[in-house]
């Protein structure tokens, strides 16, 4: 971070802790600075004469920063409303939104906090630096349920390294999250000398992404908006990068040079719907798309048919993170695999220690894949397995995964050509051939012996191991309810 990062970060969380006092979580917390911080800057880009998205008369910074009180409270509070009614960027960050501090007091400090920073003085990485130790600090706390949204830093930036996306390029993720892909990838196209056409497009046309979660899109479009990534400007402002929407409900009729991915944790798919006795009750949810291979309610299954869709059809490349069952399921795992071994370049696996994400015990992988044209033979012919998994131990307090950790792996895959690649202890290359003689066209091959089955001292820390077999366990179930729906349908069809 840089030297102002950290004490403005560190002021405007501490009043958190004043606001908790009152019930007002981490997550509400953040939610209500993106509102604030939004507005201020705004207010500030119009008194530099700077183009920045246009805030109706009426619900401006200036408008908000004399008041106090219940007058404060109840501006506040109409402002959010009639700001979430508006379109293009504005009715992303302000879409649902609610005032959550309640003392007019409380409400009146914070906005003294943000109005005494000039943020337009702050440089796009201050300002990017200072929000985004505000999410990590709330992905931290494990009771907001934030933490699946958010992926380690080290591992995005790799596999930023590993795909390289150069200006001119559109990147997507499906599952944006708060925008951890976009901004590594950013940061690393806007490197070099730019012109200013490259510095628009980079600006304003090159990320699209998806989330679903109302409060995750709003943290994302501001994420984006303070690194600089402001979606196409228009005469009344931005379109957003960012759409609210379930991304895989339809193709959106856009193809894309890179995609980078890690969708969310669980394996299904499910709709509220409410029964005839009026309880709220969850149904299974497949999507049924002429574009996927095989339709079913696994959630992960989907998300890898739904980026191998959308990438362009002649050297569209894809990165995306998947949990072990992708790798070896059958039924429509298989499917799934078989369509992407023979129709796209698979040519370069991750396989992830245990310990670094949010959500304990997952265990998860990099798929790395591009699109080709059409040919009878398989496009795949080697696939590279990297095993950063045996025999490493992480944990996200006393040990994280850092840059160095993966840096062998960066090395390794030899982004500037792949055909230079050697093998190693941890980098193993398997033909297709191969592949296709294993069962199910299973991808889950290890080849190390597990240092830690000899010797119980080596074992994982207690709270991994205890989400590793939650997570073996809830696979397990939910392969016994596929059988199950199986079974019942065949009953009714007989």
């Amino acid at each position: 971070m840089s030297a102002s990062a950290p004490s403005i970060v560190q002021r405007l969380w501490n009043y958190c802790h004043v606001l908790r006092d009152d019930g007002v979580s981490y997550g509400d917390y953040v939610e209500q600075l993106t509102y604030l911080l939004f507005l201020k800057m705004a207010d500030e880009r119009a008194a530099s004469g700077r183009p920045g998205p246009e805030i109706p008369e009426g619900s401006r910074w200036s408008d908000l920063v004399g008041l106090e009180g219940e007058a404060l409270e109840k501006h506040y509070r109409e402002t959010l409303v009639r700001l979430g009614s508006e379109g293009g960027l504005l009715g992303v960050i302000f879409r649902k939104a609610q005032n959550k501090i309640q003392d007019p007091a409380k409400l009146k400090r914070l906005v003294g906090l943000i109005d005494q920073e000039v943020w337009q003085g702050l440089n796009m990485d201050v300002k990017g630096e200072i929000y985004e130790g505000l999410l990590e600090k709330n992905a931290a706390d494990t009771k907001s349920g934030a933490g699946q949204y958010f992926t380690p830093r080290p591992l995005i930036e790799a596999i930023v390294a590993c795909v390289q996306p150069e200006v001119g390029e559109t990147v997507c993720d499906p599952a944006v999250g708060t925008g951890g892909f976009f901004l590594a990838a950013h940061d690393a196209m806007k490197r070099g000398d730019l012109d200013r056409d490259e510095q628009d497009a980079l600006a304003q046309e090159t990320f699209h992404g998806w989330e679903i979660v109302d409060n995750t899109a709003r943290l994302c479009a501001m994420n984006l908006f303070l690194h600089g990534v402001t979606g196409k400007e228009t005469e009344g402002g931005f379109e957003s990068p960012i759409t609210v929407a379930d991304g895989l409900m339809e193709h959106p009729g856009l193809y894309f040079d890179v995609v980078l991915s890690n969708p969310p944790f669980g394996k299904k798919s499910s709709v509220t719907v409410i029964g005839e006795d009026g309880t709220a009750q969850k149904q299974s949810l497949s999507y049924e798309r002429d574009d996927f291979r095989a339709t079913t309610s696994n959630k992960q299954l989907n998300f890898l048919q739904h980026i191998a869709s959308i990438l362009k059809p002649d050297g569209g490349r894809a990165a995306v993170v998947v949990p072990d069952n992708v790798l070896f399921e059958g039924g429509a795992g298989e499917r799934v695999r078989e369509r992407l071994l023979q129709e796209y370049d698979v040519h370069t696996l991750l396989r992830l220690p245990t310990g670094i994400f949010y959500a304990q015990g997952v265990k998860a992988n990099v798929l790395f894949f591009d699109r080709k044209p059409p040919r009878e033979a398989p496009w795949t012919t080697d696939l590279w397995v990297y095993d950063l998994r045996t025999n490493q131990h992480f944990t996200l307090k006393t040990n994280p995964l850092r840059a160095g950790d993966l840096a062998p792996f960066v090395e390794a895959y030899r982004a500037d050509d792949r055909r230079q690649r050697e093998e190693s202890e941890r980098f193993k290359r398997y033909t297709y051939e191969e592949i296709a003689a294993r069962d199910k066209l299973s991808l889950d091959l290890f080849w190390l012996r597990d240092e830690s089955l000899d010797d119980a001292a080596d074992l994982p820390e207690p709270d991994v191991l205890a989400g590793e077999i939650v997570e073996s366990l809830r696979g397990a179930l939910e392969q016994f309810e596929a059988i199950a729906d199986a079974l019942g349908e065949e009953e009714v069809l007989g």
